[in-house]
């Protein structure tokens, strides 16, 4: 159910029920949870890129385990399939990148929304469906989404259930770039390879101040912007990369 490999120093998770458009069960759930436990202990992963096999990336949760009488459950499954899910993309001080190949929905859209990078393929496309079965945005979605598009874009997709497409997506800044569905895969790779070959310490801390400052007061996020500033000022990497500037050449940092 979930596809995994390394490239170089990108861990690569692709989401595969490409028959259930790649809807979470839980045994796909846990998986992929572990596989994020792993990315994160590896010091030769340096980014991770999580996609979906097929033509969607993501459509939420398995309707099918919701209703089964011997399932999990709802508040199992927000509480142990995607809320632990969704703080380990987080807290991994390395970037993750959600490279959406088609429909995001439901906890799938923010599952995508979650990671520090989104870029989609043209074809591809955001949900909020809960409101159409009568349920509430989860995964994150409450927290994320006012703050990435505004209060009132928000409230309105997710009461509407409005089908927002890749290009309009990128217009109200929810997502960073869109490929053309040609060039989406490799240009995809391409911008995840560039991320695993750049400062990975410091990248991880400027992940830890973006956290903090989604409900830091000013003077906390200064402090701890020189709290961070001062260890990424220890690390190799940055030692590197004045040594590269000052010899005019290009950097070749570890991760480190």
């Amino acid at each position: 159910m979930i596809n995994f490999n390394q490239i170089e120093n990108v861990a690569k998770i692709t989401f595969n029920r490409p028959d259930k458009l790649n809807s979470f069960v839980r045994k796909m759930a846990l998986e992929f949870q572990e596989k994020l436990d792993y990315c994160a202990t590896k010091k030769d992963i340096r980014a991770i890129m999580i996609t979906g096999s097929g033509k969607s990336f993501c459509a939420g949760q398995d309707l099918q385990e919701v209703i089964d009488v011997n399932g999990p459950g709802l508040d199992r499954i927000v509480k142990e399939h995607y809320n632990p899910a969704i703080l380990k993309i987080r807290n991994i001080e390395k970037p993750v990148i959600s490279a959406v190949n088609g429909v995001a929905a439901g906890a799938g859209a923010n599952l995508a929304l979650a990671c520090d990078v989104v870029v989609a393929c043209k074809s591809a496309s955001f949900i909020q469906a809960f409101s159409k079965i009568g349920l509430i945005p989860d995964s994150g979605g409450t927290f994320f989404l006012p703050r990435i598009v505004g209060w009132q874009k928000a409230s309105a997709l997710m009461m509407t259930g409005e089908k927002i497409v890749a290009e309009r997506a990128e217009k109200m800044g929810m997502i960073y770039k869109v490929f053309s569905d040609e060039e989406f895969e490799n240009s995809s790779i391409i911008l995840a390879k560039q991320l695993s070959q750049m400062p990975t310490k410091g990248l991880g801390l400027t992940k830890k101040l973006l956290n903090k400052s989604l409900y830091n007061s000013l003077d906390k996020q200064l402090n701890l912007e020189d709290e961070l500033q001062t260890i990424a000022g220890k690390t190799y990497d940055y030692k590197e990369g004045v040594q590269s500037f000052l010899e005019k050449r290009k950097p070749i940092f570890k991760g480190e």
